[in-house]
């Protein structure tokens, strides 16, 4: 097994357990030695590093160059410890807009996002890269927690119209000034929040013809074709922040492709969102008296098959629990050779469906977080 130059650096890009950040000029110097680690990735010369030490002194930041930021968002998707998708890291599509400045620039970009990752179900990872924060950590925010997801609509205290994650938001949005459509749905799409810096958040239509949306319907059977169910094609997370060299992103909205039970088991199955599951059970008839007869374990793979089935044939791209663990094995075979440790949340890589089935359930791994990476933000509403 080749030498691991990454543990020599470990100490300096851990970002899991530190109190405060490391000064700018040691975490640029470190992201830098670490892409001179790295097979591919762009080799800083001895030039680079006094070019970034000198910004740093006369200005308090860098910038990066554009191959160091395609770089590094690739590193900061092998290094997300919650993923099981990292084995195809290396081909994430990076768009570079950190010269766009105003929210309606933004709001362009986001939608030419969709249009560009979704590619009529041919999805591709991809990530849009906005200006980083400034010294004080101001800068643009997407205050969406994905670019696509649907409004929760208050009926009374307890009953919601919807996905109950996002009442919240919604009531926001209505404060706003948004108008919804008159006869209201369980899918209605979501206007996006932009702001800037610490200015006002500004509102923007729903990004309706950007949103490829999959009608979801069983293979066997039309029990479910009355409930209208549907979901869009592209998860595009756009509240966290991208860290990189001790810079901040925290507008980077960054998608993938979906693995079934991120649809089928959380967000139609939850209790505390759309809740499917007894109605699923009543339309296939199953025994729902007792827990012993499995009627929600049933009515879950059923909802589960009716994801995947609709998917195909829509043609957009969607992997399977059991193709997607196997492809971490791959990645972590991989990063073996590389002679990298792996680091990952268990809880976050099993899947909510048959976890036990997959080759990850026996195994442990170490949660600690490294830059590059994705970070959480604090939400602002």
């Amino acid at each position: 097994m080749p030498p691991c130059p990454f543990l020599a650096l470990s100490d300096r890009l851990r970002l899991t357990g530190r109190k405060q950040p490391l000064p700018l000029h040691q975490s640029a110097e470190a992201f830098l030695r670490l892409l001179q680690t790295e097979r591919g990735a762009p080799t800083p010369t001895p030039l680079r590093f006094r070019q970034v030490a000198q910004s740093i002194r006369q200005t308090g930041t860098y910038s990066l160059t554009p191959a160091e930021l395609n770089y590094g968002c690739r590193l900061a998707w092998r290094n997300s410890v919650r993923c099981v998708g990292r084995f195809f890291w290396s081909k994430l599509d990076v768009i570079d807009a950190r010269h766009l400045h105003t929210e309606e620039e933004i709001y362009q970009a986001c939608l030419d996002h969709l249009t560009h990752a979704t590619r009529h179900g041919d999805i591709r990872s991809t990530i849009t890269i906005f200006p980083p924060a400034d010294s004080r950590g101001h800068g643009p925010r997407i205050w969406n927690y994905q670019l696509s997801r649907y409004a929760g609509y208050r009926l009374g205290k307890k009953q919601i119209l919807g996905d109950p994650a996002e009442a919240d938001f919604t009531d926001l949005c209505l404060r706003l000034g948004w108008k919804p459509p008159k006869k209201r749905t369980a899918f209605d799409l979501l206007p996006l929040v932009i702001s800037l810096h610490d200015k006002k958040p500004r509102l923007f239509p729903p990004p309706k013809k950007a949103t490829l949306e999959v009608p979801i319907r069983h293979p066997d059977s039309s029990c479910l074709d009355s409930l209208r169910l549907r979901w869009f094609a592209l998860p595009v997370v756009s509240n966290m922040k991208l860290e990189i060299g001790g810079l901040s992103f925290p507008a980077a909205p960054f998608s993938g492709w979906y693995m079934e039970t991120e649809i089928g088991a959380r967000n139609f199955a939850d209790e505390n969102r759309y809740h499917l599951l007894p109605e699923i059970a009543r339309r296939l008839r199953l025994d729902t008296s007792r827990p012993t007869t499995l009627w929600k374990d049933r009515a879950l793979v059923e909802l589960n098959r009716a994801v995947l089935h609709s998917f195909a044939q829509a043609k957009v791209r969607m992997i399977d629990h059991h193709s997607a663990t196997a492809s971490h094995l791959r990645f972590e075979e991989d990063e073996a050779q590389a002679g990298r440790p792996v680091f990952g949340r268990w809880d976050w890589l099993i899947p909510p469906l048959s976890g036990s089935l997959t080759k990850l359930w026996p195994r442990s791994y170490n949660p600690t977080e490294f830059s590059p990476n994705f970070l959480t933000q604090k939400r602002l509403y």
